[in-house]
């Protein structure tokens, strides 16, 4: 007892005196009230324009400490002329601290991706924090830190306590964390230089984020005491996983920075891998490519594929793609009238480019009538060419049946053969 201090000394002496049951049945009623204040209080909170949500999370996590922490001190000067009131005035600075830490995490909460670990762990991590802070200001501390020291073990010529493994998970916490945060705020200005190619922003944010993770890491094993060269056995073993184990893992990944850097796959591209899969690049990851399709449905496709297999990428270096649709009339139609009508309604569609003028074609000569085609250029193929086709086949099919063109089908005319009599009997 003589190493700890002198507030918690008094608590002890407390401990004898039939006064601490009042002291704690205070600071338990002090703490219940604001409980229940607070979840009335969040209720009324909540009813509050959705605008002001990130306003109202924040006050939501301070709500209870601040609100026990006015009703300590309330009742601690209205309790001192008649007993000590070392328990509440050590509750003071516990309820303080709680509420900081509360606020400070969540502001780092915010400053990460909403769907962050932070944010699934706020709860945890402010946790901990508090309790090494209660630690420090109960002075309970360095007895902990001291019997941590104890319990040694080695790991090879490193010699390790639980106190240094600790430390470095909290230093490796900490350091890892503002690398993080670095990371966040240089992607946020990478992705507002719109001078800088898309690809090339991805790959820089995402090389820069590894960069200062991995600087942090090592940085904080340096600060706790622990030799990084003992890495180089985990080094070897995990490029051997790599080399083994992870190789389609491994060859993702690389490819998907080859992707990114070579720029043949672009965001806004349309990529066509088979004839059931098709869509524009909506998001190029490391590991995947995710592709939507026009109906709606994303596809994520490994990046091994781009690099290994044959892409048909519509607008790798012009957006323009050509289509054509065909359509047959019979032999006694007027071919050049109806190619000068296939070209009239081409040219009649909005999406169809006039620079690059329809075209007509005659390209055969069928058993059932003469076969003829259409192409045209579009500068949109992300906005599918399906519709386009079904408007100009509708359009040709009435401009035929107004001008009273044919568009043959196959007939096929069945004769008997042998005499009159035999054929009228049957």
């Amino acid at each position: 007892m003589e190493m700890l201090p002198t507030l918690l000394r008094d608590l002890w002496d407390d401990l004898r005196n039939p006064q601490m049951l009042w002291q704690a049945a205070v600071l338990l009623v002090c703490l219940g009230t604001a409980f229940f204040a607070a979840r009335h209080v969040r209720g009324r909170i909540q009813a509050t324009p959705e605008r002001w949500h990130a306003g109202r999370s924040g006050v939501n996590r301070l709500l209870f400490p601040l609100m026990a922490l006015g009703l300590v001190l309330l009742a601690r000067p209205l309790l001192k002329p008649f007993m000590h009131v070392n328990l509440l005035s050590l509750a003071v600075p516990l309820l303080l601290s709680l509420a900081i830490i509360r606020m400070v995490v969540y502001i780092l909460r915010r400053a990460f991706a909403p769907s962050g670990w932070l944010a699934a762990s706020e709860r945890l991590v402010a946790t901990l924090m508090w309790g090494g802070v209660a630690l420090h200001i109960t002075g309970l501390d360095v007895p902990v830190i001291e019997a941590m020291e104890q319990v040694q073990f080695a790991v090879g010529k490193q010699k390790l306590d639980l106190w240094m493994i600790l430390h470095g998970l909290v230093t490796v916490f900490v350091t890892v964390l503002g690398a993080l945060w670095l990371a966040g705020m240089a992607e946020t200005r990478l992705m507002a230089a719109d001078k800088l190619d898309s690809n090339l922003r991805v790959v820089l944010a995402r090389v820069m984020k590894a960069l200062l993770t991995l600087v942090a890491v090592l940085v904080s094993l340096s600060l706790v005491g622990i030799d990084i060269t003992t890495l180089s056995v985990f080094g070897g073993a995990l490029g051997v996983g790599l080399g083994f184990g992870l190789q389609k893992i491994a060859s993702n990944y690389v490819s998907g920075f080859i992707i990114l850097l070579d720029r043949s796959i672009r965001l806004g591209s349309v990529l066509s891998i088979d004839a059931n899969t098709s869509g524009v690049v909506t998001q190029i990851t490391t590991r995947y490519t995710v592709l939507r399709g026009l109906a709606g449905t994303e596809y994520l496709i490994p990046n091994e594929q781009f690099v290994a297999n044959v892409v048909q990428n519509q607008s790798f270096t012009d957006t323009r793609v050509f289509l054509k649709t065909a359509v047959q009339v019979g032999y006694t139609a007027d071919v050049e009238r109806a190619m000068a009508i296939l070209e009239e309604i081409a040219r009649s569609q909005p999406r169809v480019l006039e620079d690059s003028p329809p075209r007509a074609y005659l390209t055969g000569f069928a058993d059932s009538g003469i076969n003829l085609e259409v192409g045209f250029w579009i500068a949109d193929p992300e906005s599918g060419t399906g519709a386009l086709r079904s408007d100009i086949n509708l359009a040709i099919w009435k401009r035929f049946k107004a001008e009273g063109i044919e568009i043959p089908f196959p007939q096929r005319e069945v004769r008997i053969l042998g005499n009159d009599t035999a054929a009228t009997q049957g």
